[in-house]
């Protein structure tokens, strides 16, 4: 397995609240969560919503504070950078949101769009390489010059996608990049997301709620419940072979192609069964690189 590229140790978020009569409250919305994503893989997180998915991500990129634990890039833990060294490597870290639409400006074309992550580098230079990279995404001629509201969900899509990779990055979070797409325009995005890896040695987080899609792009899968992570496995071992009773419950509850795993869920379905996690746990290696949380 190549070198680590992102290390998350024991990262816990609590959101504070107050009702209306001033009550305070605590949300637990990521609890004690320790991962590796390795140069160039697609690690695949997922869990039901408000499992703390999200969450996760924007912590991994410094978008949402840390309550405790550490996120290190390439070994350097990120809370205690500098403000001008933490700005050389969000260069490194990049996002493709799950809509689109809404994540450009609808007053920039799509050239302006993705040379805006250029803006230290000269104009006729950022024009290139943002010209060069819509190329690459299948956004050319006169289009590139359109705004946004003139591309179908797809191509906008595209345009985020170029946006997030013409900045050279190592790393990108795709926070559910292809759940507002239909099916035929999730796997030509897909398709892209992987070309695009081998390209240029990308690294992906890649966040979805849909199996099917996490099952085709990601080498390894994290399973999040409750804000907590109970199971992490190469993709394979993962759908063959789950072991965490959430893990089971998340797969038979998901429509499966293939008869022999749909034959495997259907042993694993029960879901009335209620899933309690203790404050304290391990994790134990059932399988190489197939890791369990027990308790």
């Amino acid at each position: 397995m190549n070198q680590v590229l992102i290390e998350v140790k024991e990262a816990t978020k609590v959101f504070s609240s107050r009702n209306w009569r001033g009550q305070s409250s605590d949300l637990r919305a990521v609890n004690q969560v320790s991962l590796a994503i390795h140069e160039g893989e697609t690690l695949g997180l997922v869990g039901e919503s408000g499992s703390g998915k999200t969450t996760l991500g924007r912590m991994i990129l410094s978008l949402e504070s840390l309550t405790t634990g550490e996120v290190f890039f390439k070994g350097q833990a990120l809370n205690n950078l500098s403000k001008e060294a933490k700005k050389a490597i969000k260069q490194q870290m990049q996002i493709i949101f799950q809509d689109p639409y809404s994540a450009l400006n609808p007053q920039m074309s799509a050239l302006e769009l993705v040379m805006e992550p250029l803006f230290r580098e000269p104009k006729n230079q950022a024009k290139e390489k943002a010209q060069k990279i819509l190329a690459r995404v299948g956004i050319t001629g006169e289009a590139i010059h359109k705004l946004p509201q003139h591309f179908s969900g797809g191509q906008r899509q595209r345009i985020g996608i170029a946006r997030a990779v013409v900045s050279q990055p190592s790393f990108i979070l795709c926070d559910e990049p292809t759940s507002a797409l239909d099916a035929s325009i999730q796997a030509q995005i897909m398709q892209l997301l992987i070309s695009l890896q081998k390209e240029f040695g990308l690294s992906y987080l890649f966040i979805s709620h849909d199996l099917s899609v996490i099952r085709h792009i990601s080498d390894r899968i994290a399973v999040m419940y409750q804000g907590n992570l109970v199971e992490v496995a190469p993709t394979s071992a993962l759908f063959e072979n789950p072991q965490h009773d959430y893990t089971k419950k998340l797969l038979a509850a998901a429509p499966i192609a293939d008869p022999r795993l749909a034959k495997a869920a259907m042993k694993n379905r029960d879901f009335d069964q209620k899933i309690v996690l203790s404050e304290s746990f391990e994790w134990q290696e059932v399988a190489p690189e197939h890791f369990v949380r027990v308790g």
